[in-house]
């Protein structure tokens, strides 16, 4: 059957934003127990919440968590690591009030109960106790004005009653005992140092009354960023270093520290949230881990220095954990959605547990990533994900290159991966071009590459962005008039940056995005407050910098229409940052849309919400590009247009 021709922008798609919202839900990691699956789910249907679903071994699931029980954890904002098993017991921290509960796996004692009564403290990360019958967390203190106090605390099982561990150092992460209970392991970090950049790797004995005795670093320092300490079933310690460049395995045994498979690949992921886990233990001795190369992730078992791959169908890969010669993890293809996967060793079989998307796309409607490098400044290499235009019904005009949509990842220190998104595909499948840009200081290539970004945010990243689009404009692949830029967060950040230091974009969409980097110094959240010393400068000292590199001081060299769309309750980037702006290029004579979201934070939860940020995005360019979208869209103000 032959195409229809229509102008790019236009074609019909049947990836809806209602389809997005009513079929698509977010997936965390999950864990065996006695034959069932346990995992979290969050739902836009019902604004984002959070909960656990339990799957039998006859495939029976249901939710373990009732509304309007949310969990997710708020240290570091980021959250993470906000549930664990124990026995037939789930404790998770509920978001409202960012206390523990229980909730039993058995129907009797399946309504929550609340554990900690602490409202000024908050829990993540947690492990269990056995010997002493309590939680050892990750815990942040509110209870005093200014920033709020990290610390690693327990949670007596019975009472709820908290006791402080460890505290003095800014930041704590990933407690971890062992199993004579014997021993803790953690992380703990300083400003200006995020988790990537540096980390200390502490152990102590644990004594009868439950305090901690010696506590001794033992790896990490300047320069080297640990994660995920976890110890064997036999006792060793073990966690993911970057000491050697790349985030690899060791093992700490006898004094000393042995990298477990030196390889330019990376076994860990950059820590923004809690709760990591890309690797877990076998019974034989063996890990069962999951690295990548290029930001294409793989499971293998490593024993004795051998990594053995094995074959799945998937390009990005977390969440994992291991139980019984099954492995449980999350996987994502370029032609399948990201779903919970169960892995028999023995059979080398792979069962689906629960899909984030439950529908089928048809093949014609897939836009399959290619894997591009392209050269930028300093004649350096970077990297990205190009998509091109696919609809199996339609077509572009002969002789005409579509629009290009480039898309940023937040962080700055993150990456884009290739696997397959309906967000993605939304764009793609209406005749937009699509470029993830992996700029330098994106994870996932080493940490040479990741430290290229320090002391250059907004100049490196903006550098690599307008090097991949014009890659892609002469190798015909886009439109030059009808470039587009899109980011959240940091990433809306460098597309503000583009828009305004550049031309080579002709309209760009900032989602929480950040306009003016001394507020941001000023105005976050602890986790970042110094995050900026790394890519920016020393703040107050290096204030003329910040300024030079801050959009909203330079909205004279902004030509190009920009739409915002900022959540009202967001701590890490506040609203006040995209209002700047809006009133700063409404006064200019730029066109210009603002689209607050009440109830969102940083990111957009709520079904409604995402599906509206959607379609305004797509109607937006519309009205800058001139294609009338297939869609009905309830249009929005563009002042100045």
């Amino acid at each position: 059957m032959s195409k229809q021709t229509k102008p790019y922008g236009e074609w019909p798609s049947p990836i809806t934003s209602d389809l997005i919202t009513s079929q698509a839900i977010g997936l965390g990691g999950g864990v065996f127990t006695e034959g069932h699956i346990v995992w979290l789910e969050t739902r836009p249907q019902e604004k984002g919440r959070s909960l656990l679903v339990m799957r039998s071994p006859d495939g029976q699931e249901q939710d373990l968590v009732p509304a309007p029980y949310n969990v997710r954890s708020r240290v570091h904002e980021y959250g993470g690591g906000a549930w664990l098993l124990h026995r037939r017991s789930i404790y998770f921290v509920n978001f409202g009030d960012q206390q523990v509960y229980v909730v039993g796996l058995d129907g009797a004692d399946r309504a929550p109960k609340q554990l900690t009564k602490a409202p000024d403290l908050r829990f993540a990360d947690g492990c269990v106790d056995e010997m002493r019958q309590r939680v050892l967390y990750v815990i942040e203190d509110h209870s005093q004005a200014g920033e709020p106090q990290n610390k690693l605390g327990a949670v007596d099982l019975t009472t709820g009653a908290v006791a402080v561990l460890a505290q003095g150092h800014d930041f704590y992460a990933a407690p971890s005992i062992s199993p004579d209970g014997k021993t803790l392991a953690w992380l703990a970090w300083d400003h200006p140092n995020m988790p990537w950049d540096e980390t200390l790797l502490y152990v102590a004995s644990i004594a009868d009354d439950g305090k901690l005795v010696g506590a001794t670093v033992i790896a990490g320092g300047p320069g080297v960023s640990i994660q995920q300490p976890r110890y064997s079933l036999d006792g060793r310690l073990h966690y993911v270093s970057d000491e050697s460049g790349w985030w690899n395995l060791y093992a700490w045994q006898g004094g000393a520290q042995q990298n477990l498979c030196p390889r330019e690949a990376e076994f860990g992921l950059p820590p923004w949230g809690l709760g990591l886990a890309t690797y877990d233990f076998l019974a034989d001795g063996s890990l069962a881990c999951l690295y990548g190369e290029n930001n294409d992730s793989r499971l293998a078992l490593l024993k004795d220095g051998k990594l053995r791959d094995l074959e799945l169908p998937f390009c990005d890969l977390g969440g994992l954990s291991v139980a019984d010669g099954q492995v449980l993890l999350l996987g994502a293809g370029a032609s399948s959605f990201l779903g919970i996967y169960s892995y028999d060793l023995n059979k080398r079989s792979l069962t689906l547990i629960k899909s984030s998307a439950s529908l089928a796309l048809a093949s014609g409607n897939i836009s399959l990533a290619e894997a591009i490098e392209f050269k930028t400044g300093g004649g350096e290499t970077a990297h990205g994900f190009y998509y091109p235009p696919t609809n199996q019904d339609y077509q572009g005009p002969a002789g005409e290159a579509p629009p290009l949509l480039v898309i940023l990842h937040g962080g700055p220190t993150g990456a884009n991966h290739r696997s397959l998104s309906l967000r993605t595909q939304y764009w793609t499948s209406r005749g937009f071009a699509l470029l993830d840009v992996n700029y330098r200081g994106s994870t996932g290539y080493g940490r040479a590459y990741r430290d290229r970004l320090k002391g250059g945010w907004g100049l490196v990243d903006v550098d690599d962005t307008v090097a991949g689009a014009e890659y892609l404009v002469a190798k015909g692949k886009a439109d030059p008039a009808r470039l587009a830029i899109r980011g959240g967060s940091a990433g809306g950040y460098t597309t503000l940056a583009a828009l305004a230091f550049k031309d080579t974009f002709k309209a760009g969409a900032s989602h929480y995005g950040v306009a003016d980097l001394e507020a941001l110094a000023k105005d976050t959240h602890k986790f970042e407050a110094r995050y900026l010393d790394s890519l920016v400068g020393p703040y107050p000292e290096d204030l003329a910098t910040y300024k030079a590199r801050s959009p909203i001081y330079h909205v004279e060299k902004l030509s190009s229409p920009v739409i915002f769309f900022q959540g009202l309750e967001d701590e890490i980037v506040p609203p006040n940052q995209a209002e700047m702006m809006v009133t700063a290029l409404t006064k200019k004579g730029i066109p210009v849309a603002y689209v607050p979201f009440a109830g969102e934070q940083h990111g957009f939860r709520q079904a409604e919400n995402i599906k509206r940020a959607l379609d305004l995005e797509l109607y937006f360019y519309g009205q800058i590009f001139g294609f009338t979208p297939a869609d009905q869209i309830a249009p929005i103000d563009i002042t100045n247009l």
